[in-house]
């Protein structure tokens, strides 16, 4: 062995510790489901977005369908968190995965047969997302009961890895049914897909360490996980940045199928490339996010360091006129993404007393993607009025104005994961490699 392989067996084994979570079986099984569905969840969101282009011409449309899909996670928030901590969580996914799937069939059904109108679209895009609302809490907790809070970060980091992969091959994969076999069939294909997570569900046997009720159905339950996040102002934060990239990254999806055909002149396989794009960007952000996390404990300078990026990059994507530059664009702006969102998940989960895990989440949730559809609105109205380059011209300066804006915060660029742990009390250091 010479010196020169030292460092890199040193880094081989630190990558290969940040797949420690899949040495546990139900772990394994869960994101294994969950790859299937999520690809047949991102062939849905890329044909339904063709469907309202299809049926509006209008980005405002798409802005409209983003708001009706969000305003669950913004309504129903203090609900949805506080059955995610008194409720069985696996049964509760159970429940949503099953309604999801009705829910693919009947627009896949409205399709097929041509009486698909666009007020279907909303209805079940409000459908779709009272589901979510109750989901994504519950989700999210209970990858923490999978596994622990010993490895969430890493955890967390893997499902977004299967995120990302959903995005990646779904919107092209979506492209290509629709283009040869018609749009109906991409919903078709993710209602089926949802039968994998069911399955998965019904097969994990775990004991959920931690998620034991105590009153938090109690009228004033929510009221307490907003009382305790008050006093954490490094969480804070963690939501300021969530909501920004949330308002000012995710909604670019909606101008995306202007840009895909107006400004770019393609069809829906350009739209398939253009999300793609999105998600192979994630994706390896999703890679690479938990190595980043260990080498770089200023944890407030990667976040900042991460928004100003994505609002270059997303500043860039409005001059482009090709797809290779606006893919590039795109790919560039989606590695910063998964960092904020992750590092925000999993801290708020790694602070949070194991009762209230739920409840914090959902106010992530709540202010992180139930006020989304503001910008989505925004941006719709924007795009329908002045062209998609120049509402992705708006979102990079936005983006921008916030990460400097938030480098002014007293004490966030010198914040490290360990000095928040050694703040938190004796019993949560031992939560925060340092």
């Amino acid at each position: 062995m010479t010196v020169e392989t030292i460092p890199r067996l040193a880094f081989l084994r630190q990558w290969a510790a940040d797949w420690s979570p899949l040495r546990q079986p139900a772990l394994r099984i869960y994101l294994s489901c969950q790859a299937v569905s999520l690809l047949g969840t991102w062939m849905q969101i890329t044909a339904q977005s063709w469907v309202v282009w299809e049926l509006s011409h209008a980005m405002q449309a798409q802005g409209i369908v983003t708001l009706l899909g969000s305003i669950p996670l913004l309504v129903c928030a203090p609900w949805a968190g506080t059955a995610a901590d008194r409720f069985d969580r696996q049964k509760l996914l159970i429940v949503t995965q099953v309604s999801a799937m009705l829910l693919a069939f009947a627009l896949a059904l409205l399709v097929q047969t041509g009486l698909v109108q666009l007020w279907h679209v909303y209805g079940l895009s409000f459908l779709l997302g009272i589901v979510a609302a109750v989901e994504l809490p519950a989700q999210q907790a209970f990858i923490g009961d999978l596994v622990g809070m010993g490895e969430i970060r890493k955890a967390l980091a893997l499902n977004g890895i299967i995120v990302q992969l959903g995005r990646t091959i779904g919107p092209a994969l979506a492209g290509w049914t629709i283009a040869h076999l018609g749009v109906a069939k991409a919903f078709w294909m993710n209602g089926v897909s949802f039968l994998a997570v069911i399955a998965g569900l019904l097969a994990i046997r775990i004991a959920a360490a931690g998620h034991q009720p105590d009153g938090a159905g109690r009228p004033g339950g929510f009221a307490e996980a907003v009382r305790y996040l008050g006093g954490q102002p490094r969480l804070l934060d963690l939501l300021v940045f969530v909501m920004l990239a949330s308002f000012f990254v995710l909604s670019n999806l909606t101008v995306y199928p202007a840009l895909a055909t107006v400004v770019l002149g393609g069809d829906s396989r350009t739209l398939g490339w253009l999300l793609g794009a999105s998600g192979v960007g994630a994706l390896v952000g999703s890679l690479l996010v938990t190595h980043l996390g260990r080498v770089t404990p200023c944890v407030g300078r990667m976040l900042v360091g991460c928004t100003v990026w994505a609002g270059i990059m997303i500043l860039c994507n409005s001059l482009s006129q090709t797809l290779p530059g606006a893919m590039t664009c795109i790919i560039a702006t989606g590695l910063a993404v998964p960092f904020i969102f992750t590092t925000a998940n999993g801290l708020m989960q790694m602070l949070s007393p194991p009762q209230m895990r739920g409840r914090l989440l959902s106010i992530l949730l709540m202010v992180g993607f139930g006020l989304q559809p503001v910008a989505a609105i925004g941006i719709g109205w924007i795009g329908d009025r002045f062209g998609a380059s120049q509402a992705l011209f708006v979102n990079g300066c936005c983006l921008i104005t916030g990460g400097v804006l938030m480098a002014a915060r007293r004490g966030l660029l010198a914040w490290q994961v360990g000095a928040l742990a050694e703040t938190s009390g004796p019993s949560r250091r031992t939560a925060f490699p340092t």
